[in-house]
C-alpha cells in the first residue's frame, strides 16, 4: 500500500530568516573547524576576532531577504576583514553567494552586479598585491561564482514575477467576467424595476383616486432602486480596475452617514440623532465600509423588526485605537431571529432605509471579524429598546481575509 506523500512544509518569515542566519553560520563554523584540522591546528586555534567575523557575516543574513541590497554591502568588508587577517582560509564566502543572490532574487539585479564587481574587483587587488593566498584560479573561480549566482537570482526574480503576472491577469479576467455579469442580469433588472416603479407612481399620481399608503410605498422602491443603482455602478467600477489606480467612485463610508439617517428619517418615519465622541479621523477604507454597513443594517432592522420605534441613536466613539460604534432604539422588541435578520418582518420604508445586506447580525458581526473586531447585540436595559455595538480597531493588520 502507497503511504501518503505528505508535502514538505518549508518555514517561512522570520523562521525562514533564522534558519538561513543559524543554518550558514553552523556550515561556516564546521568548515572552519575542518579547515583548521587540515592544517594541523587546534578547533579553538581560531581567534576570537575570527569567530567575531564569522558571527557577523552570518547574522546579518538574518536581514537578507528584507535588506538585501545593505545586507550584501555590510558582509562584503566584513568578509574581507577575515581572510586578510586570518592565517588560514575558511568557508565564509559562501556568505557573499548568499548575499549577491538574495539581492538579485529580489528585483536589485543592479545593485546586485554592483556588489558582485565588487568583490572581484577586491579578489583582483589582492591578486596584484602578491597575495600568495589569491593567484589568477581563484580570481577565475571566483568571477565565475558570482556571475552564475547573480545571473540565477535574476532568473529566479523573473520566474516570480511572471508567475505574479498571470495570477493578477487571472484574477483581473474573473473582476471582468463577474462585472458583466452583474451589469447584465442584476444591472438590468434593477434598473427596470427604477423605470416601472417611477412609471407606476406617475400614472398613480395622475388617477381619479390617488393612494397615498401606495404612492409612498413606489417611491420607495423607486429611491431604493436608485441607490442599489449607484452603489452597484461604484461595485462594477472597483471590479473593472485593471491597475492599481483609485476608483473613479468612493465606496459607501461615514462620509455619508448624513445621507444614510436621512433617508431612514424620511421613509421610515424615523428619528435618528447622531452623537459622535472624540476626534474624527480618517479611517482604513475596508473598516469605514464596515462602519457604514454596519449602521446600514441595524437602521433596516429597526425598519423591520422594531415595533414601536420611533427614535434611534447612532453612536461614534474615536477613541485612541478604535472606533466604537452603538446603534440603540426605542423599540418594544421582536424575536431575537428576526433582529439577526432571519425574520420575514418587512416594515415600512425597511427597503428604503438602505438596502441591507439581508444577513442580519450574523452578517455584519462577519464584516466587523473580518477587520479584526467585534459585534454585540441585544436588549437594552429593561426593555428599553435594542442596541447594536461594535468595537472595530483602526489597524490593519489583525484584518483576515
Amino acid at each position: 500500500m502507497p503511504l501518503p506523500v505528505r508535502q514538505l512544509r518549508l518555514p517561512q518569515g522570520r523562521a525562514a530568516d533564522t534558519a538561513l542566519a543559524a543554518g550558514t553560520g553552523a556550515l561556516v563554523a564546521l568548515g572552519t573547524v575542518q579547515a583548521l584540522v587540515g592544517q594541523r591546528r587546534e578547533p579553538w586555534a581560531t581567534t576570537a576576532l575570527g569567530w567575531a567575523l564569522i558571527a557577523l557575516a552570518c547574522g546579518a543574513l538574518y536581514f537578507a531577504r528584507r535588506r538585501p541590497v545593505a545586507v550584501g554591502a555590510f558582509v562584503i568588508p566584513v568578509v574581507g576583514v577575515y581572510y586578510v587577517s586570518s592565517a588560514y582560509d575558511g568557508p565564509l564566502f559562501v556568505v557573499l553567494v548568499i548575499a549577491l543572490y538574495c539581492a538579485a532574487a529580489a528585483g536589485r539585479l543592479r545593485a546586485a552586479a554592483a556588489l558582485g564587481a565588487l568583490v572581484v574587483a577586491g579578489t583582483a587587488a589582492g591578486t596584484l598585491s602578491g597575495n600568495d593566498d589569491v593567484n589568477g584560479i581563484a580570481l577565475f573561480m571566483l568571477t565565475g561564482w558570482v556571475v552564475a549566482v547573480v545571473a540565477l537570482g535574476a532568473m529566479w526574480h523573473g520566474r516570480r514575477a511572471h508567475v505574479e503576472g498571470e495570477a493578477r491577469r487571472r484574477a483581473t479576467e474573473e473582476r471582468l467576467r463577474i462585472a458583466r455579469e452583474l451589469h447584465d442580469v442584476i444591472g438590468h433588472n434593477i434598473s427596470l424595476i427604477n423605470v416601472q416603479s417611477g412609471a407606476a407612481l406617475h400614472r398613480l399620481k395622475k388617477s381619479d383616486a390617488p393612494d397615498p399608503a401606495a404612492a409612498d410605498a413606489l417611491a420607495t422602491i423607486k429611491e431604493t432602486s436608485r441607490e442599489a443603482l449607484r452603489e452597484l455602478r461604484t461595485t462594477l467600477g472597483v471590479l473593472r480596475q485593471v491597475d492599481d489606480e483609485a476608483p473613479t467612485a468612493p465606496a459607501p463610508g461615514l462620509a455619508r452617514l448624513g445621507e444614510l439617517t436621512e433617508r431612514a428619517a424620511d421613509t421610515a418615519g424615523l428619528r435618528v440623532q447622531t452623537v459622535v465622541a472624540g476626534a474624527e479621523r480618517t479611517l482604513p477604507a475596508e473598516l469605514d465600509l464596515t462602519a457604514y454597513r454596519v449602521v446600514q443594517e441595524s437602521l433596516t432592522n429597526v425598519a423591520r423588526h422594531a415595533r414601536g420605534a420611533t427614535s434611534v441613536t447612532v453612536r461614534l466613539d474615536y477613541g485612541e485605537r478604535e472606533l466604537r460604534l452603538a446603534v440603540e432604539d426605542d423599540g418594544r422588541g421582536a424575536a431575537a431571529d428576526a433582529r439577526a435578520g432571519n425574520g420575514s418582518g418587512t416594515g415600512p420604508g425597511a427597503a428604503a432605509v438602505g438596502g441591507g445586506s439581508g444577513s442580519g447580525i450574523g452578517g455584519m458581526r462577519e464584516r466587523a471579524r473580518a477587520v479584526g473586531g467585534e459585534l454585540a447585540a441585544g436588549p437594552l436595559p429593561e426593555g428599553a429598546g435594542f442596541a447594536v455595538t461594535a468595537l472595530l480597531p483602526y489597524g490593519t493588520e489583525h484584518a483576515q481575509a
